[in-house]
C-alpha cells in the first residue's frame, strides 16, 4: 500500500508582490509627487493647480523631443541622437521665417520644417549604417553641421514670428483651463505607445534593439527600421521645436539646445534600457515631468544655476550607471 504525501503548494495569488514598486515608471512618478510635496512645504503655491499646469507645459516641450530619443534608444546599437536640440531649433527658425507672424503660410511653416527634421534624421541613419560611424559620434557631428546651417540661414540673427494660430494652439486654454499643448502631448503619447506596442514596425524596433543579429535572421528589415528610427527622431525634434515656437512666439539661436541631454535623461529615467530593446514612451514622458519638476524645485530653494546643472548631471550619470548594468544581466 502506497502512501501519498501531499506537498504544500504555495498560493502565489495570495503572496504579496512588490515587483510593481521596482518599476522605473512608478519610481519616477513617486519621486515627482514627493518633489511637489516638498516644494509646497518650502514654498506654498508650488503644488497649486496653476503651477502644476505650468510645469507640465514646460515638460511637454522636452516630452515631444524625447519621443524620437526613446525610439532611437529602443532601436539599440548604442543608439542615441545628440542632434535633437539643434534640429528642434532649426525647425523653429525655419518655421518662424516662413510664418512671419501670419496664418497664411501656417501649413508650409509646419510641413517644411518637419521635412527638414526628417532629412537630418535620414542623414544620421546613413552615416551610421553606410559609413559605420558610431551613433554618438555621428549625431554629435550632425549637431555641429546643423549649427552651421542655422548660422548660414539666419546670418547670426534669428528672426520671424509664430503664426497666431500656432500660438493659440499651444498656449490657448482648453478644458479645465489646461493649455492646448498638454492635450496634444497626451494624444501624441497615446499614438506613440500604440505604434510601439501594437504595430509590426514598433515590434521591429524592439526586436533590433534586443538583438540585431537575431532580428536580421528572423527576417526583420534592420536597416530600414534603423533609418525609420532616426527619421522619427528628427521629425519629433522639430515637433518639439514648433511647440516651443508657439509658446515663445519668437525664436533664438539656441532655443532648444539645452533639451538634448535632458531628452536622454528622460528616456533613461523612464526605464528604457540604454542598450535598447526594453522600455517605452510613457516612462519617458514621466521622466520629462520629473526633470522639469526637479528643475523647478531646485529653483524654488534658490539653488544657483551651477548647482542645478550639477544635480541634473549627477542624476543622469547615476541612472545611466544603474540601467547600464542591466545590459549585462539581460545578455
Amino acid at each position: 500500500m502506497s502512501t501519498q504525501v501531499d506537498m504544500p503548494v504555495e498560493d502565489l495569488s495570495r503572496k504579496p508582490s512588490w515587483e510593481w514598486a521596482k518599476n522605473p515608471v512608478v519610481i519616477a512618478l513617486a519621486i515627482t509627487v514627493l518633489l511637489i510635496i516638498f516644494g509646497q512645504l518650502f514654498s506654498p503655491g508650488f503644488g497649486a493647480y496653476g503651477q502644476i499646469l505650468s510645469m507640465l507645459r514646460v515638460a511637454s516641450f522636452l516630452g515631444f523631443i524625447a519621443i524620437g530619443q526613446t525610439i532611437v534608444i529602443l532601436s539599440g546599437g548604442d543608439g542615441i541622437d545628440l542632434s535633437v536640440g539643434k534640429t528642434a531649433t532649426l525647425g523653429a527658425i525655419v518655421a518662424s521665417k516662413i510664418m512671419e507672424g501670419s496664418n497664411e503660410n501656417l501649413l508650409l511653416g509646419i510641413l517644411i520644417p518637419l521635412a527638414v527634421g526628417c532629412a537630418i534624421g535620414f542623414a544620421n541613419a546613413l552615416g551610421i549604417l553606410v559609413l559605420k560611424i558610431p551613433p554618438f559620434v555621428m549625431t554629435l557631428g550632425m549637431m555641429g553641421v546643423v549649427t552651421g546651417i542655422i548660422l548660414a540661414y539666419t546670418g547670426g540673427v534669428a528672426g520671424g514670428r509664430s503664426a497666431p494660430a500656432l500660438t493659440e494652439l499651444v498656449n490657448g486654454r482648453w478644458l479645465f483651463n489646461i493649455p492646448g499643448v498638454l492635450f496634444l502631448w497626451v494624444i501624441a503619447t497615446v499614438l506613440v505607445s500604440i505604434f510601439l506596442k501594437r504595430t509590426w514596425t514598433g515590434w521591429n524596433i524592439f526586436a533590433i534593439g534586443a538583438n540585431r543579429r537575431a532580428a536580421r535572421l528572423s527576417g526583420v528589415p534592420v536597416a530600414r527600421t534603423v533609418i525609420l528610427s532616426y527619421v522619427l527622431s528628427g521629425f519629433f525634434a522639430v515637433v518639439g521645436g514648433l511647440m516651443l515656437l508657439g509658446y515663445t512666439e519668437t525664436v533664438f539661436l539656441n532655443l532648444a539646445d539645452n533639451l538634448t541631454l535632458p531628452s536622454v535623461a528622460a528616456v533613461v529615467i523612464g526605464g528604457t534600457l540604454v542598450a535598447g530593446g526594453v522600455g517605452g514612451y510613457v516612462g519617458s514622458a514621466i521622466g520629462a515631468v520629473l526633470l522639469t519638476v526637479l528643475s523647478s524645485f531646485l529653483t524654488t530653494i534658490n539653488m544657483p544655476e551651477s548647482g542645478r546643472i550639477i544635480v541634473n548631471g549627477v542624476v543622469l550619470i547615476l541612472l545611466l550607471a544603474l540601467y547600464g548594468r542591466q545590459r549585462k544581466l539581460r545578455s
